[in-house]
């Protein structure tokens, strides 16, 4: 699903930040002129060998290309860890080096993560309402701060669909 018409967001992604598992704020104003793609995560599900695959993207994209993994545990408590857990699980099994967010609820509702909240709202992101269907959905917003895309947690982030999106 993509941003077909390019409108722009009544609120600001920049406006953001993201809370980091190690407690520390990123201003998602830091990012302004590269790519972001947020994707909610989860240790102990059956697209968890997409870490991987994610940070490859991160390694290959890395100056125009910002990643930043929302673990949650909102699908059949598929992320039961604590914080410094998940950070030790994903770099000892798929050596992410790019940012996690601490563990947050992405799925719509009251405590739902600010950030999910933009991505998952028009009234704040401008057209998508598409909440994530499951661990692994990944939204890509460009160099302005618009999201452009939402790709279902079946779509690789290797994939040329992700692929060309990053680089368009």
């Amino acid at each position: 699903m993509h941003n077909e018409f390019g409108t722009s967001a009544p609120q600001s992604v920049y406006d953001l930040s993201v809370t980091l598992n190690s407690g520390n704020a990123l201003p998602l104003s830091n990012f302004r002129g590269r790519k972001i793609l947020l994707v909610n995560t989860a240790s102990d599900c059956g697209y968890t060998n997409q870490y991987a695959d994610l940070q490859k993207l991160h390694e290959q994209f890395g100056d125009k290309l910002v990643i930043i993994g929302f673990p949650a545990n909102d699908f059949q408590e598929q992320e039961k860890g604590s914080d410094e857990e998940i950070a030790s699980f994903c770099q000892v099994n798929f050596g992410v080096n790019f940012p996690l967010a601490k563990k947050s609820i992405v799925v719509k509702g009251a405590d739902q993560n600010p950030v999910f909240a933009w991505l998952t709202h028009k009234t704040q992101n401008g057209w998508n309402e598409q909440a994530p269907s499951w661990n692994f959905s990944k939204y890509l917003v460009n160099e302005r701060g618009i999201l452009t895309h939402y790709f279902d947690p079946s779509i690789s982030p290797l994939s040329s669909v992700v692929t060309s999106a990053i680089t368009k």
